[in-house]
């Protein structure tokens, strides 16, 4: 075998049992090809007449290169006469706590890789959930029925017990990375999930009538929230899209939004003529760059939901929530006549299952068409002779 590198390495054969590959530059450096495609690189090499191999990593998250120069170093440890590399592993592993576990992810990749509001989620899973059931247990120690203990104490919020389930597992397939526990042994993988029924809430012309009376009663006392309610309607925008809009992201001409970021990335919102209406008439404070305004200078309106259950308590809507109404915009385009594709562009969606939610409601103009259609022929087939 030649030197380790990518296209060496992508070359690889999979066979029906794992088998592993060395360098032929670095002695003991090597990589190992899975049955399932997957390959982890690793070194081996013997210390006091037995032979030790350490896993460094998945190739693809880990470069040749990275692995090589990490291979270089333990290796160097071994042969020079100081500690073993394989017993100071697993020392680490047996003294790692899911509380330092919990710390290390939160600090080196949720911080890292994650957006605020995914850090915040994320951050309360750990600090809420994960920290007081686990605490000092070892990270090796955790096992599937732990963690089905833990799952199945959440068992009053499903949603919840499922978040962090997913929070758990992320933890563990780093764990294994980090080399605190060994390869393919994720506690969270044999636990099923708790069956969740998203709410489809959405708003009737003859509500949205309502909402709109009980919006303009509003307006004069809370002008910027009832503005980001209208646009939220008329958009279909998340929330946090539209109460952090900054004027510089706004393109009237174009009738245009361009997001520099969502929960989806950067994103154009095409805007309507009932839109652009709305923002031409919004005051702007001198020297605050967000569209809906907050009550401190250079700031956004942070507290939506509080103007949101007054106005809807008005309208006689006590069970909307802020985020129907962006499922109000996907059904008022499906009833216009729009395909799901179409809508999926409009809100922001990166996959089909996601707007696939709403095919449902794509058959409701072609139940009203056989419905006309065979009250027609009804009607001729009954008639007298």
């Amino acid at each position: 075998m030649p030197k380790l590198t990518k296209r060496n390495i992508e070359a690889l054969e999979i066979r029906s049992k794992n088998y592993i590959v060395f360098d032929a530059e670095l002695p003991g450096f090597g990589v190992r090809i899975m049955p399932s495609g997957k390959r982890f690189f690793l070194v081996q090499y013997r210390r006091h007449g037995r032979t030790r191999r350490i896993m460094i990593g998945q190739f693809g998250p880990i470069t040749a290169e990275i692995a090589r120069q990490h291979a270089m170093a333990l290796l160097g440890q071994a042969k020079g006469g100081g500690d073993d590399p394989a017993l100071t592993r697993d020392s680490l592993r047996q003294s790692t706590t899911m509380e330092q576990l919990g710390a290390r992810f939160l600090k080196e990749h949720v911080a890292v890789r994650c957006k605020p509001t995914t850090q915040r989620e994320y951050r309360r899973s750990v600090e809420l959930f994960l920290n007081p059931f686990f605490g000092k247990q070892r990270v090796r120690s955790v096992t599937p029925a732990d963690v089905a203990e833990l799952h199945g104490s959440l068992t009053n919020t499903p949603y919840q017990a499922n978040r962090t389930l997913g929070v758990l597992s992320k933890m563990m397939s780093l764990a294994e990375v980090w080399g605190l526990r060994d390869r393919h042994t994720n506690p969270c993988d044999e636990i099923e999930r708790y069956p969740e029924h998203k709410r489809e809430r959405f708003l009737s012309l003859k509500e949205i009538a309502t909402l709109g009376q009980a919006l303009n009663d509003a307006e004069s006392e809370h002008p910027y929230a009832v503005a980001a309610f209208r646009l939220l309607l008329l958009t279909g925008c998340r929330l946090g899209e539209i109460q952090t809009l900054r004027w510089e992201h706004v393109y009237l001409d174009q009738s245009e939004l361009r997001l520099a970021d969502s929960k989806t990335g950067a994103k154009v919102v095409h805007l309507g003529t009932t839109a652009i209406s709305i923002l031409q008439t919004l005051p702007r404070i001198d020297k605050n760059p967000f569209v809906i305004a907050g009550t401190k200078s250079n700031a956004h309106l942070t507290d939506l939901q509080k103007p949101w259950r007054r106005i809807r308590k008005a309208a006689g809507l006590e069970q909307v929530r802020i985020h129907d109404l962006r499922h109000t915009f996907a059904s008022g385009g499906l009833a216009v006549g729009e395909g799901l594709p179409m809508i999926g562009r409009l809100l922001g969606h990166t996959q089909v299952q996601t707007t696939a939610r709403y095919a449902h409601l794509a058959a409701d103009p072609l139940k009203a068409a056989a419905d006309k259609i065979s009250d027609r022929l009804a009607a001729a087939l009954i008639s007298p002779r």
